[in-house]
């Protein structure tokens, strides 16, 4: 596809555009828009000049278009995302049209560019909730799981937003997103967890979860007791790791995605299988590469075990999960380290 190409698609994504009825009927834009970004480069190049001409001063549906063709092109091409990153942020400088500033806050959360951060946190009490609910989709994008002072508490803030979606998906890019923890998050959290929706609710009893906060266990179970309990629910039960869980964790299917990790975590036998393998696969390994670092740890947030190897005269550096390297092992800690070695020298 060529620049002629994409640029005949952009005008089509105008007149579509023009022609919605209103947010449902905006599908029919990204089907044009998506087509476009397949383009990367000559994509980015397009929506670039677009935001830089006349027309689109004067003309926010052009604005907006450019926007959303920057967002789904930097989704596809990360070569692009710096660029697109530094346009968006120089029109958010002075935009003032609700609708591109919504476009705005989704093309910047495409970026995943930490310097769109100050762009959503500012967009974070804007009066449409759309746009709020936009930044709150965004802003964990941007922040990634590096705690972030003034997106974790916009994030806050907008936990607390009159509209339940704004909250719902602001609670999940606080609690599952993001690792920031303290006082306030765990406090915005627990907040939650009494919400009159739902879905929220889940988000701020997972996010405690992954804090690994007892005081949610009862609430937890309380989620895993209905049949159509998410898989996050089955993550958050493996950061509890409460033998209390186990009945309920039984009744689900053992294949499921995250119940056997559920499952092993939350049982002390289990668990305690699992531990003594990896100190087995850890010794077999330094036995095998006397010159390397081998560690055995495991992340605050995250569950499981992982192996990190590091040093020796070959400048070994890997980790590893252990759960994986012993799947791939089936259970045999000494097969599981030869693995693990290959892996490293390799």
């Amino acid at each position: 596809m060529d620049a002629d190409e994409v640029a005949a698609l952009f005008a089509r994504a105008v007149d579509v555009s023009r022609a919605v009825a209103g947010p449902d009927d905006y599908d029919a834009v990204w089907e044009v828009l998506d087509r476009a970004a397949e383009a990367g480069g000559d994509a980015a190049a397009v929506a670039l000049a677009h935001l830089a001409s006349p027309d689109a001063t004067a003309d926010a549906t052009i604005r907006a278009t450019a926007c959303d063709l920057l967002g789904v092109t930097s989704e596809r091409h990360e070569e692009v995302r710096g660029p697109a990153a530094t346009a968006l942020i120089s029109l958010a400088s002075t935009e003032v049209d609700g609708d591109v500033q919504w476009s705005i806050a989704r093309a910047l959360g495409g970026t995943a560019d930490a310097r769109g951060v100050p762009v959503l946190v500012a967009l974070a009490g804007h009066a449409d909730p759309d746009v709020r609910h936009r930044v709150a989709v965004s802003l964990p994008l941007v922040m990634g799981e590096v705690a972030d002072d003034a997106g974790v508490a916009a994030l806050i803030a907008l936990s607390r937003d009159p509209d339940r979606e704004v909250r719902n998906w602001a609670t999940f890019g606080l609690g599952w997103q993001s690792t920031a923890d303290g006082d306030a998050v765990r406090r915005a959290l627990w907040e939650r967890t009494t919400d009159e929706y739902g879905e929220a609710r889940e988000e701020g009893i997972r996010g405690l979860a992954r804090r690994r906060d007892r005081r949610v266990v009862p609430l937890l179970a309380g989620l895993l007791a209905e049949e159509s309990a998410h898989v996050f629910c089955f993550d958050a039960a493996a950061f509890l790791a409460d033998p209390a869980l186990l009945p309920l964790l039984r009744a689900f299917d053992p294949a499921d995605r995250g119940v056997p990790e559920a499952l092993r975590e939350c049982d002390p036998v289990l668990r305690a299988r699992r531990d003594r393998l990896a100190e087995e696969l850890s010794d077999a390994l330094r036995a095998r590469l006397p010159d390397a670092d081998v560690a055995l740890y495991g992340e605050r947030f995250e569950t499981g075990l992982c192996l990190e190897v590091t040093g020796g005269g070959s400048g070994y550096d890997g980790h590893c999960s252990v759960e994986g390297l012993l799947e791939r092992a089936g259970g045999d800690p000494e097969l599981a380290a030869r693995l693990a070695a290959a892996d490293v020298t390799r």
